[in-house]
């Protein structure tokens, strides 16, 4: 394999100067670098037997073709009848094939690819490197990762690849992609792990960057290290093209592994479920509740569930989960998502300043179910009011029905926000309902007052308020005007 090294302009004038003078000049590199693999030939033919082409089909119910509109006795009319009446065959389902890859990871058969890969598929063909194929069954799918586990019958037994420890794979080391590119069989390719910890759109994304080429028909091949170890299945590219630029995403091998022995045992996912919402904490929101960082997951709505049963709060930051520490939203949801259902875990909150200790015992998040706001009474009638550039006022029956809230929902009606105020500035728009200030629940202008002048009292420079948008709470902390 040819490697080509850029030569930074001044060097390489120095080098055309010591040729010409028929001088040697030897360019000694400032860091030594790891050395760059002679060939990827060994590696490639000794994991070449456990990757596999995937070939899948489906039935897809054809669109209805009616007769185009053309006027009563027109002569067009009889030349289109005769037209559709030969090509009603048209009409009839037909199959759909697509390609894609895969790896054997057991002697007795299991596979795993892309769920994108096989979903609606009727008849999924394995195809081996040696050119025997085999006809494949679903043992499970997850397609909040984007897994599928197959499963095979052969005679002999098939020759697996390990999985690795994909958090050992660090942002420059050598990986090397096998796979089925755009239908042109076994193939592979070779880069480097360009980026960790990629998120995409899915809930527990934790995607391996890399440059080397994937493309349509890589989706759920491996991504191995120098060792032979399957750090990463690949699964997406960018690209304004639809080809390789370089750009491609492979899901970590820590939570591949983790979803490939659930559907196994199961064939179902079965992860931890708490029972928050929860945002990320920001800088003014840390300084409006006394937190010293800007790290921890804010708890915005405890519905009832485990979260509700264990005593957390609205209001309350999840600064540690399992004895380990939470940095954002992103990592809690991931931590909780990977613990054992029906597990009793130590949960760490900050409130009132103070660190509290709880016990939670873990719902499954597949059999959550969502469960109605609980009603309170309706508050006075009051005026609208500006504060600090909002114009609130308290909610009516009327006001929730055309909110969208439930009955009895306590709080504000944002009715106007002036633009050049600081609440414009951090979102607030008419329509929102402010239920909580300061950590406290407000039914009248009066209490957000109330609320405001207490953060000031307390030395505050803003205050941290509730606020629904469309049934959907979220945490801003708004500056406090002097």
């Amino acid at each position: 394999m040819t490697i080509s090294h850029i030569i930074p302009a001044r060097q390489a004038r120095r080098l055309t100067t010591a040729l010409l003078l028929g001088t040697a000049l030897v360019v000694t590199p400032a860091l030594d670098a790891q050395a760059t693999p002679e060939t990827f030939a060994p590696l490639a033919e000794q994991i070449s037997d456990s990757v596999v082409n995937i070939t899948t089909s489906t039935t897809v119910a054809a669109s209805a073709n009616p007769m185009p509109q053309v006027p009563e006795g027109s002569p067009f009319e009889d030349f289109f009848r005769d037209f559709m009446d030969r090509n009603q065959e048209r009409g009839a389902p037909r199959r759909s094939q697509a390609l894609g890859s895969g790896f054997v990871i057991s002697d007795d058969g299991y596979i795993v690819t892309n769920n994108h890969v096989i979903e609606g598929a009727d008849e999924i063909n394995i195809e081996f490197f040696n050119g025997e194929t085999l006809e494949a069954e679903i043992v499970g799918t997850d397609p909040n990762t984007d897994i599928a586990l197959l499963k095979v019958e052969s005679d002999a037994p098939l020759k697996p690849v390990p999985f690795g420890n994909s958090d050992d794979a660090a942002v420059g080391d050598w990986v090397m992609a096998m796979g089925n590119p755009l239908g042109q069989g076994f193939s592979v390719s070779a880069g480097i792990v360009s980026a960790r910890n990629r998120a995409l759109s899915g809930t527990y994304d934790d995607y391996i960057q890399t440059d080397a080429a994937i493309n349509r028909g890589n989706s759920g091949g491996p991504l191995f290290n120098m060792d032979g170890e399957v750090v990463g299945v690949n699964t997406a590219i960018l690209s304004p093209n639809g080809g390789s630029i370089g750009i491609g995403f492979a899901m970590s091998s820590n939570v591949v592994t983790k979803v490939v022995d659930q559907l196994r045992e199961f064939g179902e996912t079965r992860r931890g479920w708490l029972g928050v919402r929860i945002q990320d904490v920001t800088d003014d929101i840390a300084e409006s509740i006394g937190l010293q960082e800007a790290s921890g997951a804010l708890i915005t709505d405890v519905p009832e569930g485990p979260a509700a049963e264990a005593g957390m709060e609205s209001g309350d930051v999840i600064v540690s989960f399992n004895d380990q520490q939470v940095e954002d939203t992103r990592g809690l949801v991931r931590r909780v998502g990977d613990a054992e259902v029906g597990a009793t875990v130590p949960v760490t909150v900050f409130r009132d300043g103070d660190e509290v200790e709880l016990s939670v015992t873990l719902g499954r998040r597949e059999e959550a179910e969502a469960v109605p706001a609980t009603a309170t009474m309706d508050a006075p009638e009051e005026a609208e009011e500006d504060v600090l550039g909002v114009t609130v006022r308290p909610l009516t029956d009327e006001m929730r029905e055309q909110l969208g809230l439930s009955t009895g929902q306590d709080g504000l009606a944002v009715v106007d926000v002036a633009e050049d105020s600081e609440a414009y500035e951090k979102g607030i728009r008419a329509g929102d309902v402010i239920t909580e200030a300061g950590q406290e629940k407000v039914a009248s202008v009066a209490d957000l007052e109330t609320r405001i002048e207490e953060a000031r009292d307390a030395g505050r420079r803003s205050i941290l308020l509730l606020i629904r948008r469309e049934g959907e709470p979220r945490f801003l902390a708004l500056p406090l005007e002097d």
